[in-house]
């Protein structure tokens, strides 16, 4: 059996190898586009939480300052640790590349029917909302790739380990490394998945809960006498959220001449909420008719979408209320035991 283990591994190792050694300036490229664009997209999150924090710290005096002063030097270590892997990597040096992936980018080139698959099809469209189309065909590589890599050469590694503690006389701790490591590896290649839309999930989220307070500014700008052009660009860079980064995106391509027609479609589809779609649309609809139209459908987006968010806030409350039960329930559980076990003592002493 144990032969037949680690056969197994020696095949899966093999392979891996194998489509390490075919890998071309091809996949080097894509891997290294990637890589940047991780480091882009993690960047630009340190520097909008860093915002956050000082705009936070502003009223710390003191001890606090000082050492709230520290936290930031951190962030802007590891803000340039980024940009100088960034830069070593579009200046073609690819040492902090990670070469775990790479057989997979070889299997997505070498094998159309992979890229044909449904699991494709389906990580495209998410990456397509969370990446926009500049970067979603690369971005779905980069999964794809990974998800086929990461378990050839994983479980290869955790057969391989097992069957060497074996040998070496530890039956228990190799039979559990065989068993329970092989799981743990699949179960995180499928995390890896699921991440995606976990994270489409929260995003979505975000947007619906930030969408009001854009209703409403749009709905005041334009009432105001500001034209919609510029009633959106103000909304936009007034903050650094999900909701406003997109229609800072709208923004950029309005000024790039693109038509509005095709900005705002662009919205939609990397939005793709009920009520940026509702917004969108309205704009496009009414870009012709002037401020007084489209001010009376913003006023009435922001009360209807004011009035979800209520709605939605009850619902959360009310989910919160039950998850609270549990521990609740466990805690008088706990208690009664407390009380219950010393007078059951009593009446055994008696």
């Amino acid at each position: 059996m144990l032969i037949i283990i680690l056969l197994v591994s020696t095949a899966l190792t093999t392979v891996w190898l194998l489509l390490l050694n075919r890998a071309t300036v091809e996949d080097w490229i894509v891997a290294a586009y990637c890589k940047v664009l991780d480091n882009n997209a993690a960047i630009q999150s340190l520097r909008i939480k860093d915002k956050a924090r000082r705009d936070q710290s502003a009223r710390y005096r003191g001890i606090a300052a000082v050492g709230m002063g520290v936290f930031f030097r951190n962030t802007e270590k590891e803000i340039k640790r980024l940009e100088t892997v960034a830069g070593h990597l579009q200046n073609g040096n690819l040492k902090n590349l990670s070469l775990f992936s790479l057989p997979g980018y070889v299997l997505l080139r070498e094998y159309d029917k992979i890229g044909r698959s449904s699991i494709h099809k389906t990580i495209m469209e998410k990456s397509y909302e969370l990446y926009g189309k500049k970067h979603a065909v690369n971005k779905s590589k980069q999964l794809l790739a990974k998800l086929l890599s990461y378990p050839l050469i994983g479980v290869a590694s955790t057969l391989t380990l097992g069957v060497m503690l074996i040998g070496l006389g530890s039956t228990t701790a190799g039979t559990a490394i065989l068993s329970i490591g092989t799981t743990l590896i699949l179960v995180l290649v499928y995390a890896m998945y699921d991440e995606l839309n976990d994270r489409l999930s929260k995003r979505r989220h975000a947007i619906s809960k930030q969408f009001p307070n854009v209703a409403s500014k749009l709905a005041l700008l334009v009432t105001s006498g500001m034209i919609m052009d510029r009633a959106w660009k103000e909304t936009a860079y007034s903050k650094e959220t999900e909701l406003y980064l997109e229609m800072q995106k709208t923004a950029q391509e309005l000024d790039n001449l693109v038509s509005p027609e095709v900005a705002y479609g662009n919205f939609i589809a990397r939005c793709n909420t009920k009520e940026t779609t509702k917004l969108a649309s309205a704009i496009m609809q009414n870009l012709s008719k002037g401020n007084a139209e489209i001010g009376r459908l913003l006023k009435d987006m922001a009360y209807e979408a004011w009035q979800e968010r209520r709605r939605t806030a009850k619902v959360d409350a009310e989910k919160a209320n039950s998850k609270l039960m549990i521990p609740t329930m466990l805690l008088f559980i706990a208690i009664l035991v407390m009380l219950m076990v010393p007078i059951a003592m009593n009446f055994a002493g008696v």
